[in-house]
């Protein structure tokens, strides 16, 4: 077998089962007060393998740069839409009451194939960067399993609110979490023969990073605006920026 396809498949498990594992052990000894810390670090993380990792990979594959920049802001503009649609939808069939009341077997099992599309999708990004180099392939692990946390962390509590016992709950995650080396797989037969789409397909990859920091972890972090919260909020997103640029410096 391939290298590059060992790679790819040994990452996909990285990023989807060791990010539900690690989000799993957080609920069930329900380690709450680190939930804030995390989302810090994966917004670090995010940003600096967007900006520093697959932007520059992305512009350095391409002979059209000004292509690569309509491909993100476009990536950017459309999980906006995706993401209006999804609160578009919750609030039409439920109006103003909160989530939690309306959880079910329903919206659980919605959450799981969601969650799955997300993987896979995550796993396609993976095997377009390790077959642009190992190194921005790491880096794309490591992000995938730095923003993955806290979103499995919501999975959990809303399985496990939906009335999904702790075994079903971890057992459906990671099912789910799987497609993520499915989407790896499909990724390394498609764009082996198709260098082409390399570059715009990493240029949607970092509009994924920069919109799921800016839109959606960034936001959280505000909610707390204490000197304390605040020094913790910097110190991690600046811990997150420094292991992406010494994962770079390891594997370079």
């Amino acid at each position: 077998m391939d290298v590059t396809l060992l790679w790819i498949i040994g990452a996909g498990l990285v990023a989807g089962a060791l990010s539900m594992l690690l989000a799993g052990l957080l609920v069930f000894t329900v380690l709450s007060a680190w939930i804030p810390r995390l989302v810090s670090y994966a917004a670090g993380v995010l940003l600096a393998v967007a900006f520093l990792d697959v932007l520059p990979e992305a512009f350095e594959q391409s002979s059209d740069a000004g292509a690569i920049g309509a491909v993100t802001l476009a990536g950017v503009l459309g999980f906006f839409l995706l993401e209006k649609a999804a609160l578009w939808r919750h609030q039409h069939e439920h109006g103003d009451m909160p989530l939690h009341e309306h959880i079910g077997g329903r919206t659980g099992m919605m959450i799981l194939v969601g969650d799955g599309f997300h993987n896979f999708v995550d796993g396609i990004a993976i095997a377009a960067a390790f077959l642009t180099d190992v190194k921005l392939g790491v880096a794309t692990a490591l992000a995938m399993v730095a923003h993955e946390i806290p979103q499995e962390l919501g999975d959990f509590m809303v399985l496990l609110s939906s009335g999904y016992a702790r075994s079903k709950a971890l057992l459906f995650n990671f099912l789910s979490s799987l497609a993520s080396v499915v989407g790896g797989i499909i990724g390394y037969l498609l764009l082996e023969d198709a260098q082409a789409a390399i570059p715009y397909i990493l240029a949607v990859a970092a509009a994924s990073f920069i919109y799921i920091a800016v839109a959606d972890l960034i936001p959280h972090m505000h909610r707390s605006t204490d000197a304390r919260s605040t020094t913790w909020q910097i110190a991690l997103i600046a811990t997150g920026v420094a292991t992406i640029v010494v994962t770079d410096v390891l594997l370079h």
